[in-house]
């Protein structure tokens, strides 16, 4: 419990802030336990409560502490024992979404799926394809599909997977992943 590390650190003025607003609100007495197996909880955090000079608690909504709940999960992802050491975790903010820094740009300026979008439209391959890159390419045009001139991946469901470029997938990616609202979809929902 946070408050007894506190206490144990020799705190005597402490600012809580939690994203359950019953919890917060009951807390400071603002609403009353009900619930029974709160009470104890509740009388509990009473009796630490006096140890500190100065405590407040504070509501702080859910969609406004992402930062919190990305280490409460990295935190549940592994065990460590007191033996442990423990390195500390350093945190960059960047100005533009670390998404964005996942899209690799093609290095002779065409798309990624060139060589499959030309195979399954005309049925050719580039001019320096040897043998062993024009069986690779026959081999996975077989899970697309050309519509018109947009080429899409069958995904494993069958569903169309639209294929696009650095350009698109960037514009893409930053429409449907920024500001507080966006869609957390993973990888086998949006495939670059």
């Amino acid at each position: 419990m946070g408050l007894r590390a506190a206490i144990e650190q020799n705190v005597k003025i402490l600012e809580v802030y939690g994203d359950s607003a019953l919890v917060i609100y009951q807390i400071r007495g603002d609403w009353e336990v009900k619930d029974s197996k709160l009470v104890k909880y509740n009388n509990l955090v009473a009796v630490l409560i006096k140890e500190f000079k100065e405590i407040t608690f504070n509501y702080f909504p859910r969609e406004e502490n992402q930062l919190a709940d990305a280490l409460a999960t990295l935190a549940s992802t592994f065990k460590a024992n007191r033996e442990t050491e423990i390195m500390p975790l350093q945190i960059s903010i960047y100005e533009v979404p670390a998404h964005c820094f996942s899209i690799e740009k093609e290095p002779d300026g065409r798309p990624w799926f060139h060589d499959i979008l030309e195979y399954v439209k005309n049925q050719k391959y580039h001019g320096q394809a040897n043998e062993n890159n024009k069986r690779t390419i026959r081999r996975m045009a077989v899970g697309f599909v050309l519509d018109g001139d947009i080429l899409y991946k069958r995904g494993k469901d069958q569903v169309l997977l639209r294929c696009v470029d650095t350009v698109e997938a960037r514009k893409i990616l930053e429409d449907v992943h920024e500001e507080i609202f966006g869609t957390h979809a993973n990888g086998f929902t949006m495939a670059i």
